[in-house]
């Protein structure tokens, strides 16, 4: 049976040339009707691939043609069909982000890696936590903090010294960054199912924003975050390079 593929490239000069000497010796076809989508740049480009593909039953196959590409696989030219027969599906559920503003207008938003909240001033954010509709934290004293999946947990929650998540984990990272008061205080993990709020405390003074995924939301007051378990995205990897591989992998670098 022909695997029917579509192409999708990065503006990278790198990524596009890629794509036009794959589709030279494969052929292509819309994402529509395509059994698997592969795209071509980096980690950031493969988000964006990912959301904007949801819908569509074809999973997405990277071939990295960007820095890191941590969701990615190694590019090659070479038996493209045979490896995309041979390659092994992960499950990832995004996160859903609810943000309400200062004005009372309600943003919402989908984050595969994590959902942050930042400081948008000179003066370090105040935030209150929920979780579960239960108040778990009076009073963070930060630059930001997160709420980050299985897959995010070696991006951006790596960086601010959050866990690495195991891919199979029901758990979730919430990682203060730059806390200042409760001094060093690095976060929690969170059972999948919870549900989590934030609350900005004198946000006129001390502005916050959301960011789901570079979906950013300026002068926030409240940001509500749970997982979406209706919404899978489906990613492939060559053989013993998948997801838990490579989350196993990074922290031995």
């Amino acid at each position: 049976m022909t695997i029917r593929i579509a192409f999708s490239a990065s503006s990278a000069p790198i990524a596009q040339a890629a794509k036009e000497a794959l589709v030279r010796r494969y052929g292509g076809v819309p994402v529509e009707e395509a059994d698997i989508i592969v795209a071509l740049g980096g980690d950031g480009f493969m988000l964006q691939t990912l959301h904007a593909t949801q819908e569509l039953p074809a999973p997405v196959y990277g071939m990295n043609r960007g820095t890191v590409g941590f969701l990615m696989n190694e590019y090659s030219e070479a038996d493209l069909p045979g490896r995309l027969a041979r390659a092994e599906e992960e499950i990832i559920n995004p996160l859903s982000m609810k943000a309400v503003t200062v004005d009372g207008t309600v943003h919402h938003a989908l984050a595969i890696n994590e959902v942050s909240l930042i400081r948008n001033g000179p003066q370090a954010a105040k935030l209150r936590i929920t979780i579960d509709g239960r108040l778990r934290m009076k009073e963070l004293v930060c630059d930001g903090a997160l709420i980050a999946t299985p897959a995010g947990s070696t991006a951006y929650n790596y960086s601010a010294h959050g866990p690495i998540l195991p891919i199979g984990a029901d758990v979730l990272a919430l990682t203060a960054i730059a806390p200042f008061r409760p001094r060093r205080w690095r976060g929690a993990l969170l059972p999948k199912k919870a549900i989590v709020k934030f609350d900005v405390i004198d946000s006129g003074k001390r502005p916050v924003m959301a960011d789901a995924d570079s979906s950013s939301v300026p002068n926030v007051a409240s940001v509500e975050i749970r997982v979406e378990p209706d919404i899978k995205h489906k990613i492939l990897f060559d053989p013993g390079h998948g997801l838990e591989e490579r989350l196993i992998r990074e922290q031995f670098v």
